[in-house]
């Protein structure tokens, strides 16, 4: 039998004034990520004006990437299959069943997909400002850890993306789900994007003249994806399509990643 009261209870309120604790980790990953970015630009002594369009770039593919992403990946039979789930996919609202609509916000969004949004708008970025790609994929990627960990955060504010149930000592009761002890995964991962905003941090100013080969960018992906691929070991399935592979969705979406990075670190630069 478990004792219940050695876990820690987890029911927190989601929405703090008039924000929801998920959007406001959002906005407050993405901030920290712009400020580090400019920082960097600035080290390296790139024009403001090549940084100014930045932030929507990200923004826009993060976003409509995620949200692509979650619809395709793990519930085309809901969005891809009738008019009203298409809209919903686009658009953040659901039809209720009288007819009438309400504004939900987007509910469901996939790193993965981020991922690959991101990487498709930095690529319309620098077909607009010239910059390197490589550049700018490695600044992106040392500011990277710094929003992944509060898009987990808000996560596990959200109590969503719960881990499998355990006895371990940490284990979390998320009382808006169920009343077993489960792992954290969102903490877990929200701990290791930390650590690795931590040591890009500090390789970047030890290995200034890697920027620009994609040897950071290589190393983001490796080291969040790897992570990701075995930190799903603790996670329940989030669609029950899922129970029936060898793997679920997010170690298969994982591995394309893993292989990406591990050839950018060691790609051998090309002269500009």
């Amino acid at each position: 039998m478990l004792n219940l009261i050695n876990f820690i209870v987890w029911n927190p309120s989601i929405s703090f004034g008039p924000f929801r604790w998920y959007s406001l980790c959002w906005l407050l990953g993405l901030a920290l990520a712009y400020f580090t970015v400019r920082r960097l630009y600035r080290e390296q002594h790139i024009k403001d004006e090549y940084f100014d369009p930045l932030f929507f770039y990200c923004f826009v593919g993060i976003l409509v990437g995620a949200r692509l992403g979650h619809c395709i990946f793990y519930q085309p039979d809901y969005f891809l299959t009738s008019g009203k789930g298409f809209v919903e996919m686009l658009l953040p609202i659901h039809f209720m069943a009288d007819g009438g609509w309400k504004f939900t916000g987007y509910e469901g969004l996939a790193s993965h997909g981020g991922t690959l949004g991101l990487m498709i708008a930095l690529w319309l970025y620098v077909k607009r400002t010239k910059l390197s790609i490589w550049t700018v994929l490695d600044n992106i990627a040392i500011a990277t850890g710094v929003t992944a960990c509060f898009i987990r955060l808000g996560n596990l504010m959200n109590s969503e993306i719960i881990g499998k149930v355990t006895d371990v000592p940490w284990a979390f009761i998320f009382e808006r789900v169920d009343s077993a002890p489960r792992h954290p995964g969102q903490l877990y991962e929200a701990i290791a994007y930390a650590i690795l905003f931590a040591i890009m941090w500090a390789l970047h100013k030890r290995m200034t003249n890697r920027i620009g080969t994609g040897w950071f960018f290589g190393f983001c992906l490796t080291y969040i994806f790897t992570f990701r691929f075995f930190i799903e070991y603790t996670k329940e399935v989030q669609e029950a399509f899922e129970a029936s592979l060898p793997l679920d969705m997010g170690q298969i979406l994982s591995i394309p990643f893993i292989i990406i990075g591990i050839c950018c670190m060691f790609r051998k630069p090309k002269k500009e």
